[in-house]
Parts: structure tokens; sequence; C-alpha cells
């Protein structure tokens, strides 16, 4: 009786196992890191916007602190021009002082500008420009030759890449719409806001309002004046002036400003 032949096979894998394994190991690998790939792309975009939501609200919450923080002798100046392309503006408010530190050193800014800068990407920068001096033309402090000296001391880009970025204002007593301002010693009632960040940025549509206040260089000599009439009816004299009547005891003792009109003198 004969025995069947034995399996001479060797124990392995043959050259095609092999091959075909490297492949599906290389597949598996390739689509992990695939994976791993679009998900740090879908992190880093998530991220990306969440900072720009972030800077965008934080723009707005400084534009929204400040005009509703502007005091009633604040000059508010609204000046756009059109290129054709780009509406380009600058906001300039004067009579806001701000203290602040700039290169270690207290400052304080008699007016800031916030301006639309044109850049060769096509695209805008919104730019905040600090003042050591009043610029507006019709200012005391820009009537001689240094009124083109004014330099901005100190800048501080807010936004980048803006695509467009344009002002309204609401005039509160003619209830229109307008594209600029220049009205001393008035402010507008409502500033509306619309701009866009980069090539596929949505429009963002912000509106911003101005609490009525009085101007106090005007309420001050009014109320001083009708102190000093108060007076006269209960028997003082304003006519005096600051020192008052050593021979009537009940004048009273006021530091008139100059240019206060007295009342004249009815005894």
């Amino acid at each position: 009786m004969t025995t069947p032949p034995a399996n001479t096979r060797d124990s392995g894998f043959t050259l095609l196992e092999l091959v075909i394994s490297m492949l599906l190991l290389t597949l598996i690998v390739g689509m992990v890191f695939g994976i791993a790939r679009t998900s740090l792309a879908l992190g880093n975009s998530i991220v990306t916007t969440q900072n720009e939501e972030m800077e965008l609200q934080a723009f707005f919450d400084l534009l929204g602190l400040r005009f509703s923080a502007l005091p009633g002798n604040a000059r508010f100046d609204l000046k756009v021009e059109d290129t054709g392309v780009h509406y380009l503006s600058d906001l300039t408010l004067q009579n806001v002082p701000l203290s602040f530190t700039w290169g270690g050193e207290e400052t304080i800014a008699k007016a800031v500008q916030l301006s639309t800068v044109k850049r060769r990407s096509g695209y805008l920068d919104i730019v905040l420009r600090y003042f050591e001096n009043e610029i507006l033309e019709d200012s005391e402090s820009t009537m001689g030759p240094s009124a083109l000296e004014n330099e901005p001391f100190a800048e501080i880009v807010l936004l980048e890449d803006v695509s467009y970025f344009e002002w309204r204002v609401l005039d509160g007593n003619s209830m229109e719409w307008l594209f600029d301002w220049d009205m001393p010693g008035r402010l507008p009632l409502q500033i509306e806001l619309t701009m866009a960040v980069g090539a596929k940025g949505e429009e963002i549509r912000q509106i911003f309002w101005l609490p009525p206040k009085q101007n106090p260089d005007a309420v001050i000599p009014q109320m001083l004046m009708q102190h000093l009439m108060l007076n006269r009816g209960q028997g003082g004299d304003a006519g005096t002036g600051a020192g008052g009547d050593s021979a009537n005891p009940g004048s009273p003792n006021i530091n008139i400003p100059s240019g206060v009109p007295v009342p004249p003198s009815t005894e």
C-alpha cells in the first residue's frame, strides 16, 4: 500500500499575497490620513469663522460704546468719497478726550477718526487714528498754518480684507438718511453701517442710536442766568459781579464767566 505524496509547499506568503496586503494597507492609511486632514481643515475653518465673528462683534461693541457715550458738545463729522469701486469714508469724533497709554506714555487724544484705507489687493482696511489736536476745519486749534501739519500719532487696524464699508446717518430734524454729515453743534439720531468681509462675505447691517443729549456749552450759561435771575428776585444784586456788594449782604458771590451777558439792573 502506497502513501499519498506529502505537501511540499513551504509555510509563508506568496509574492501576490504580499502585494495585495501592501495595497490594502496603503488604501487604509490613505483613508485614515484623508479623514484626519478633512477633520483638521474643518476644525481650522470653524476656528477661523469663530475668530472672525468675535472680531466683528468686538468691533461693533466698540462702536456702540463710543457712540452711546458721546457728550452733548461732541463734534461728529462724516466725509465720503466715491472712487468708482469703493466708498472711502472718514468719520471724525472731536471733543471726546480719550486718555490711554501708547508707547509706555500717558497720552490724550482730542480727536479720533475711523477711516477706510484701500489696499493693493482691492480690499479695505478699517483704521482707527488718534490725533493729539483738534482736526476739524472750523476748530480753534486748526485756524493757523499748523492745521495742515496735523498727523495722527497712533493708528490701529481694526479690520482687514473688507469688501465694502458704507455709512448712513439719520437727521433727527428732517428724518432723512444722509451719506455725509457736517453740522457743527448737532449729532445725528441714528448711524447705519453696511459692510461685508472677504470676497464671499455676507452683508452685515448694524444700526447705532445716539441718545439725544444737551450741549453743556449752552446749558451752563442758561443755568447761570436762571440762578442770577432767581437771586435778583430774592433781593440780590447780580450786577456787582464776582465780588458782591458789601452794602448789600444778600448779593450773591458768583464768578460770571467772560462772554455771559448779565441782565441790566432795574433798580
